[in-house]
C-alpha cells in the first residue's frame, strides 16, 4: 500500500492506493469517530462491493447503515439528494457519524454534498471504485449536484478524511467507463507534466488491458499532481481552475446530451481535444503537437468529434460554466504540452474553432 497526502493544514488527509484495500478494517479503524458509519453506494456498485465495506466496518464495532441510490449521471440531482437525506435522518446519523461514499464520481459528489450539509457538515469518506474517480474527483474537496442549465452548479468545498483506492475494483469496469477515467489521467500530463504525458503515450496497451501496475501509477501520478494543485489553491481562485482543461467543451457536451447520455470522461476527452485545437489557433501549440495530442486521446479509446450542434448552442451551454466571470467565459488552453494557462478568448475564436472541430 502506498500513501500520498494532501497537505491543507489542520484539513490535511491522506490516499491510500493498493489492492484489496476494502478488506483492511484497520485502514477503516483510523477514520471513523462515532458508532455509526453510512455507506453511499448504487445499484450496480453494491452488490459487487458494499458487503466487503460493511464487514470491515462491523469488524471494528460499527453499526453499519446502506444508502443504495440508483445509478448514473442522470441521478446526481436534488430528487436523489433526497433519498440521502431521507435513509441519515431515518438512522438517527448524528454529528459523529461517518460517511463512506463507494462508488464512481457521481456517489462521490453527491454523498459528499450530502456530508457537507447534513447536520452543517459531517466526516466522509471516499472509496473510489472508477479510474475516474481514482484519479480526480475523489481527490479535492469538490462535491454537488447538476442543474438543467449546467453540471455541478449547486455544490460545496467539503473535504474527505480520506480516500482508500483499491485498484483491484477497476477490474469490474466495463471499457467505456474505463477509457473515461483514463480522460481525467491524459489531463494531468497534458496541463501539468509531459513526461508523465509520454509515459500515457508509451503504456496506452497496458492502460487499455487492465494492466494493475500501469493504472497504479497512473493513480498514482494523478493524485500526485492533484494533490499539489488542491493544497496551492483549495478554492479555485487560479491555478487549480487548471484541472478543468477540456471540461467548458466537456459539460456543454453532457448537458446538450443529456446527462447520462455520454459519459464524463468521453466528454473530457473531446472537450479536450476541442481545446486544443483552440490553443492551436491561437498560436499556442504547435500543429504536431495538436495532432499527437489528439492521436493519444484516439489510442486511449475517446472520442474527439464533438456533436454537430451550432456555434450559438455551445456558447449559450457554456455561458454557464462556473469559471465565467461577468458573462465572460474563460478557457484552460495549452501554452504546450504539459503547461497550461485560462484566458478570455473572443466567441468570434470560439466560433471557428468549433466550426473546424465540426461542432457547428
Amino acid at each position: 500500500m502506498k500513501t500520498l497526502q494532501v497537505h491543507l493544514g489542520d484539513r490535511s488527509y491522506p490516499i491510500y492506493l493498493g489492492q484489496n484495500l476494502l478488506d483492511n478494517s484497520e485502514l477503516f479503524a483510523k477514520h471513523v469517530t462515532g458508532r455509526l458509519s453510512v455507506i453511499i453506494t448504487n445499484l450496480t456498485i453494491q452488490p459487487l462491493f458494499a458487503h466487503r465495506v460493511e464487514a470491515s466496518l462491523k469488524k471494528i464495532g460499527q453499526q453499519v447503515v446502506s444508502i443504495v441510490l440508483p445509478d448514473g449521471e442522470s441521478h446526481k440531482n436534488w430528487e436523489t439528494l433526497q433519498i440521502i437525506f431521507d435513509g441519515l435522518l431515518k438512522s438517527s446519523a448524528d454529528r459523529q457519524t461517518t460517511i463512506f461514499a463507494l462508488g464512481g464520481g457521481v456517489i462521490g459528489d453527491m454523498a459528499g454534498f450530502a456530508a457537507a450539509t447534513y447536520m452543517r457538515g459531517i466526516r466522509f469518506v471516499q472509496i473510489p471504485t472508477t479510474l475516474l474517480s481514482q484519479v480526480d474527483s475523489s481527490v479535492g474537496g469538490k462535491t454537488g449536484i447538476n442543474h438543467p442549465l449546467g453540471k455541478n452548479m449547486i455544490g460545496a468545498f467539503h473535504q474527505p478524511v480520506a480516500v482508500i483506492a483499491d485498484l483491484k475494483t477497476l477490474l469490474s469496469l466495463p471499457p467505456k467507463e474505463l477509457a473515461a477515467g483514463l480522460a481525467e489521467v491524459i489531463k494531468h500530463g497534458a496541463i501539468a507534466d509531459i513526461q508523465f504525458l509520454n509515459w500515457i503515450e508509451n503504456h496506452a496497451c497496458e492502460l487499455n488491458a487492465y494492466d494493475l501496475i500501469a493504472h497504479e501509477h497512473a493513480v498514482e501520478r494523478s493524485c500526485e499532481i492533484k494533490a499539489r494543485v488542491v493544497a496551492l489553491d483549495e478554492r479555485e481562485s487560479g491555478l487549480r481552475a487548471h484541472l478543468n482543461f477540456g471540461h467548458t467543451f466537456g459539460h456543454a457536451i453532457e448537458a446538450g446530451m443529456g446527462y447520462g447520455e455520454w459519459l464524463h470522461g468521453e466528454a473530457v476527452g473531446c472537450g479536450m481535444s476541442i481545446a486544443a485545437e483552440l490553443s492551436t489557433q491561437l498560436g499556442y501549440l504547435s500543429q504536431e503537437d495538436l495532432v499527437r495530442f489528439k492521436k493519444i486521446i484516439q489510442m486511449l479509446h475517446l472520442p474527439i468529434t464533438p456533436p454537430k450542434w451550432g456555434a450559438d448552442q455551445y456558447l449559450k451551454l457554456m455561458s454557464h460554466d462556473k469559471k465565467a466571470q461577468a458573462g465572460s467565459i474563460q478557457y484552460i488552453l495549452l501554452k504546450s504540452l504539459g503547461q497550461a494557462a485560462i484566458e478570455k478568448v473572443p466567441d468570434e475564436q470560439v466560433r471557428k474553432v468549433l466550426q473546424s472541430t465540426g461542432a457547428a
